[in-house]
């Protein structure tokens, strides 16, 4: 007779393979998923390393702007407080009459001296006079109008005097040229 055969075995190797299979499937499935992640956790250190770099380089631009603004700009209120010296020196020097120049002659000629040495300094850190003429047009930017008159033989907007110079820091005005203007109606 023919022995009955026993597969049974057969079935529980499948079956262990099977589990064993299933097992390596989920640890391969959970190292995926750990990879996947740690990929995204690299991804987002590298795009905030990224951006900390621009951050720096955008400070470091910025550091560099207001240095040399401070380097240009920054003696703009010790400029503007020794505008009215200058004021001063030139009105001392346009003012003298031959008669003192003769009698005091050492002394007009220390106050000349004084006023080009004012203006060789400011020269030196980029104060530079803004000295309209009469006849010159009208410019808001440079020019402050004291007063309008009308005045024949001139055209609307043209300068008819200058009371004080302006000055400018490089491009930056620190005092606008005082100035009268003509309001003389175009016929």
């Amino acid at each position: 007779m023919a022995e009955p055969r026993n597969d049974d075995f057969l079935d529980d190797i499948e079956n262990v393979e099977a589990e064993e299979l299933a097992s390596e499937m989920a640890e391969l499935d959970d190292a995926a998923i750990e990879l996947d992640e740690l990929r995204a956790e690299r991804d987002e250190y590298k795009n905030r390393f990224i951006r900390a770099l621009a951050d720096a380089e955008n400070a470091r631009k910025r550091g560099d702007k207001a240095r040399r603004e401070a380097e240009q700009y920054g003696g703009s209120k010790l400029s503007r407080d020794m505008l009215p010296v200058f004021d001063n020196l030139k009105r001392a020097v346009e003012s003298t009459t031959d008669e003192q120049k003769e009698v005091a002659s050492a002394l007009i000629e220390g106050v000349e001296l004084t006023l080009r040495a004012l203006v060789g300094v400011f020269e030196k850190h980029g104060v530079r006079i803004v000295s309209p003429q009469i006849g010159d047009r009208f410019d808001p930017q440079l020019h402050e109008a004291m007063f309008e008159a009308p005045v024949p033989g001139t055209k609307a907007g043209d300068i008819i005097q200058v009371s004080a110079e302006g000055f400018m820091l490089h491009d930056r005005l620190l005092r606008p040229a005082q100035v009268g203007v003509s309001s003389t109606p175009a016929s």
